[in-house]
């Protein structure tokens, strides 16, 4: 009897660190599908010019564009594109794919997303926050324009011009 104690004790404490596991998989893959909800609802926002985008960033966030000298807060992009919005003009990227990673506690998280766009394909990276309501939001978010290997000396000699 004696000796069975340390063997139920083992099989108990493999089997509460599975379970463990287990929970913790389905709490990630839970909050996956409420962060690609967000950032779905994020594109769609803007693909019909509705404001209510903005309100996905938290208020730190930074926005960087696919220009070098596009590098916003939060606050400045909306200043300069709200007023775009309520015209009726946005942009409408398509999502191709995306890769949505969970940090430790569930509190951050970071993402990789395809983008089928007037510009070609791009690629958005970015992170979020959940805030202790449970909502997630965006607080970095960056846009590049994807240039296949293949075109990589073309683009370079497009963008330095000749010398």
């Amino acid at each position: 009897m004696i000796k069975k104690i340390p063997f139920l004790f083992v099989c108990a404490v493999l089997f509460s660190t599975n379970l463990q596991a287990q929970t913790d998989s389905k709490s990630a893959n839970q909050e996956i599908r409420i962060i690609n909800r967000v950032l779905d609802s994020w594109h769609e926002r803007a693909s019909v010019a509705d404001t209510t985008y903005f309100d996905l960033f938290a208020p730190e966030a930074i926005y960087l564009g696919t220009d070098p000298k596009e590098i916003w807060t939060a606050k400045q992009f909306e200043q300069l594109y709200v007023s775009y919005f309520r015209k009726g003009n946005a942009w409408n990227f398509k999502k191709k794919n995306r890769n949505v990673y969970i940090g430790t506690n569930a509190q951050y998280a970071w993402f990789d997303e395809t983008l089928d766009t007037w510009m070609g394909l791009c690629r958005g990276t970015g992170v979020m926050e959940k805030e202790p309501n449970g909502q997630w939001f965006i607080k970095h978010y960056s846009l590049t324009v994807l240039v296949p290997n293949e075109k990589i000396k073309e683009y370079v000699f497009l963008i330095n011009g000749e010398k």
